[in-house]
């Protein structure tokens, strides 16, 4: 622990430094150290307070082309919580030739008060940086900031060198989970270089300033300019991560470098990077784990034909066919999109990787004489793809598309449970790339496929003399709604097991006997049917009942809290629940008070949530419908979904009440 220097002599060095491009470190202020919250964000629990990128590429000692990047932060830690941002990692790349990035002029300081106020720093101790293997490609070097303090202020600093820029240049992220006062980039790209840099977000930028920098590279003694840019950004609140959203590294505020061409400094011939969908295509095609694999249908062909027998049309067929290959093949939870083993070693092994699988599904249609391709898609948590310039890294899943007349059904085989024609949540992620043997590829929306999350309950229930409440539930879960169900079913040992859970989670329900049907029928319905007793609430020495009729999937807390959120709310697909219950009373009762009947829609058909309750002698329905009609919402309709969610959380609140006469 050292004293630090007087705090005049500080701001003097500040000063002067402020004249350099990168802030100096070392430094701090009066008011770093005493900030009590962040005025711009009071929740804050840490704020970057200045934060600085630099990324050259230049030339080592061996006359090898290297990127270097240097990066600077000061972050304000607040409170406890936001100890976490202490705790840092740098990760670091090794390709194939196992020729790792290295990182190097590490270093690290905390500024905090004692007991007494007077102004103290702990600097990092070097033996206590760490490097840590994650796989065969990454690494990751750790450190954790010394003698932290709420209010303390923390600074650190490293320096990295890779050989891998040719394709990317390093990206920056202006954007993180807490806020920044000032983040800024600063790239020096040599004129050999011409990178396209595209930023995302939505943000914009402070500062964007170019100038060109004479001779800031020499390679083998021939001197070159090279363009500087800046780009600042200040005032950048935390990204916080709400449900229903993509990945997050589609909305964080960045900016990123795709090379396009360069000349080669060393031979001087120019070499075009950025490809275009032909050269992407041809790649595919003739790839002895994508292309290659996709011609083998003959494999398929004996196996086929008692699969398709007295099959009376190709849609049938087709269901057929994906049927058969769901069962044959049990998912190793590998993804992507080149096959690991071929098709020919999966079948044999019955065990394969989801490329494997929808290839060998895309093979056996086409065998089939139903027309096939291959689909390749990013997963949403995979993030969003680069339409504009292609790249085969960008894609991270592989599915089937079988062209049937004038329809198109999408398929993925490599879960047993899903019906024909429905993907899971994960690949539907705005667009897809169809690739067939045949013709040029092209594009698919992911998020317009027919598929929709639909749940229907019929409740019909009789009040009896001793105050409970008997008769039946019926569920019908349609759509993906019934892949779930079945999901949360096949958890489970026996359906037995399953129903004795249900019980148990529903405490004023009891079941007294369960049928559950079309469970492995995968293309139907799946029902559920309950003979339920229920205790309604005792009020006023029983003269009175209180029956709440939002027995299942009550919205408690609504998922939208944010004032303004800048990305869409993005569902996956449409969805509709609908519930309604018929209640039989005795002679003796009649309804005192019931939920009001409401309509509440949302801007251009997105939606709804409608109650209705109707009396009618001794008997009463009561139904209501939660409807969302679209897969995104773009943010400037997310105050009305908020509004829509407080409605629907205000209005379960209320219950029926039956009265004796």
């Amino acid at each position: 622990m050292k004293k630090l220097l007087p705090l005049s002599i500080l701001a003097l060095l500040f000063s002067i430094s402020a004249l350099a491009q990168d802030f100096a470190y070392g430094t701090y202020s009066v008011n770093e150290i005493e900030m009590k919250k962040y005025d711009k964000d009071t929740s804050a629990h840490a704020v970057v307070l200045n934060e600085f990128g630099d990324a050259r590429i230049g030339v080592n000692s061996d006359d090898n082309l290297r990127m270097y990047f240097t990066y600077h932060v000061k972050i304000k830690i607040i409170d406890n919580k936001g100890f976490k941002n202490g705790d840092v990692e740098i990760p670091i790349y090794g390709g194939d030739n196992n020729l790792f990035e290295s990182v190097d002029e590490i270093k690290g300081v905390v500024y905090y008060t004692d007991d007494n106020g007077g102004f103290n720093k702990a600097d990092l101790d070097p033996k206590k940086v760490y490097t840590v293997k994650q796989d065969k490609h990454w690494n990751t070097i750790k450190f954790a900031m010394p003698n932290l303090h709420p209010g303390c202020v923390i600074e650190y600093s490293y320096h990295l060198e890779s050989p891998y820029f040719w394709d990317n240049f390093h990206s920056w992220q202006f954007q993180s989970d807490i806020p920044k006062e000032y983040s800024e980039y600063l790239v020096h790209i040599p004129a050999y270089f011409n990178y396209k840099a595209a930023l995302r977000g939505g943000r914009k930028l402070t500062k964007n300033v170019a100038e060109l920098e004479t001779d800031c590279i020499s390679i083998r003694g021939v001197k070159n300019a090279c363009s500087k840019i800046s780009y600042g950004m200040k005032d950048i609140p935390a990204f916080v991560e709400e449900d229903y959203m993509t990945s997050r590294k589609n909305y964080l505020a960045a900016v990123s470098f795709e090379l396009e061409d360069y000349v080669d400094p060393y031979t001087g011939v120019k070499r075009k990077v950025t490809k275009e969908w032909a050269d992407i295509d041809y790649q595919i095609k003739s790839n002895e784990d994508i292309g290659s694999q996709l011609k083998k249908k003959d494999l398929f062909k004996e196996k086929i034909i008692p699969v398709i027998a007295n099959q009376p049309d190709e849609l049938s067929k087709a269901k057929a066919v994906y049927a058969y290959i769901q069962k044959w093949f049990k998912w190793n939870n590998y993804i992507g999109i080149f096959s690991t083993d071929g098709i020919r070693k999966a079948i044999d092994l019955h065990s394969a990787s989801v490329p494997d699988i929808n290839i060998s599904l895309i093979a056996a249609l086409n065998a089939a004489g139903i027309k096939a391709e291959a689909v390749l898609l990013s997963t949403r948590e995979h993030g969003a793809i680069n339409t504009l310039y292609p790249g085969v890294g960008d894609f991270n899943y592989l599915i089937a598309k079988a062209n049937i007349g004038e329809k198109s059904y999408l398929l993925d085989a490599s879960d047993q449970l899903l019906p024909f024609n429905t993907l899971p949540m994960k690949c539907l992620n705005d667009k897809g790339r169809v690739f067939s043997l045949d013709k040029p590829s092209y594009w698919i929306d992911l998020d317009k496929t027919p598929q929709r999350e639909d749940e229907t309950y019929n409740i019909e229930l009789a009040l009896q003399d001793n105050g409970k409440m008997k008769g039946t539930i019926t569920r019908f879960s349609i759509g993906y709604d019934s892949y779930l169900k079945r999901k949360e079913i096949k958890k489970f040992n026996t359906t037995d097991e399953y129903v004795e859970n249900l019980d148990e989670s529903l405490p004023r329900l009891k079941i007294l006997k369960s049928d559950i049907s079309n469970i492995d029928s995968l293309n139907l319905p799946l029902t559920e049917k309950y003979e339920v007793e229920i205790n309604a609430y005792d009020n006023l020495n029983n003269n009175k009942l209180t029956f709440d009729p939002y027995l299942f999937s009550k919205v408690k807390v609504n998922p939208f809290k944010m004032t303004d959120r800048d990305y869409p709310v993005d569902w996956g697909m449409p969805s509709n629940d609908r519930y309604l219950i018929t209640i039989h009373l005795p002679s003796g009762y009649e309804v005192e008070s019931s939920p009001k009947n409401i309509a509440i829609s949302l801007p251009n058909n997105g939606g709804k949530f409608v109650t209705s309750f109707v009396s009618e002698g001794n008997d009463f329905t009561f139904s209501y419908i939660t409807q969302f009609n679209k897969s995104i919402y773009n943010p400037y309709e997310y105050p009305a979904l908020k509004e829509l969610y407080n409605k629907i959380i205000q209005t379960e609140k209320e219950e029926i009440v039956l009265k004796k006469k």
